[in-house]
């Protein structure tokens, strides 16, 4: 019986597509708590998969990522001066790291 599952290898992804990979950390209060349990909260591309956004954090702030888990979040449609309008679709990305890692989002690249 032969699987679909592609090989689960290291991905080489270029220091120009990490920086665009990992657009801005997301600083909230739901983001700030997460952080206590060495989660960061990213803004990705929606076209991102998890194994490059773990390779480009990993290449951006060297250090080691236990999972990636992500979240597709759909624009909301709104109103202003009475024309209807659309929000862009956003995804974050929740990066858990290992222990005794940590990434300063404060100082930046």
């Amino acid at each position: 019986m032969s699987s679909n599952r592609k090989p689960r290898g290291r991905i080489q992804v270029s220091s120009e597509r990490m920086y665009e990979i990992v657009r801005s950390p997301i600083i909230t209060e739901k983001a700030t708590l997460v952080s206590e349990h060495n989660q960061f909260v990213f803004k990705v591309p929606v076209d991102a998969t998890k194994p490059e956004i773990r390779a480009a954090v990993e290449g951006l702030f060297n250090v080691k990522v236990t999972a990636v888990n992500t979240i597709l979040q759909k624009g909301k449609t709104k109103r202003w001066r009475g024309q209807p309008g659309r929000r862009n679709d956003v995804k974050k990305a929740v990066v858990s790291l290992a222990d005794g890692d940590s990434i300063d989002i404060t100082t930046g690249v």
